[in-house]
């Protein structure tokens, strides 16, 4: 019984921990996420204008 109410407090710690330090550690605003060097954006990036069926196409008409 000492066992599972030291792991029951334990959790409560850890979660309080979490709760405490996760928040301002990880908080990012969604153009500090999504406006990075890394983001696709354009029509050539997205799924429609890929050729998953052989060799790229140059001639494509849009």
């Amino acid at each position: 019984m000492k066992a599972f109410l030291a792991a029951l407090i334990a959790i409560v710690v850890l979660a309080g921990g979490a709760w405490a330090v996760l928040p301002t550690l990880f908080a990012r605003s969604a153009d500090e996420t999504f406006a990075s060097v890394g983001a696709r954006v354009g029509g050539e990036a997205s799924v429609e204008h890929r050729n998953f069926s052989g060799r790229p196409q140059t001639d494509r008409k849009e």
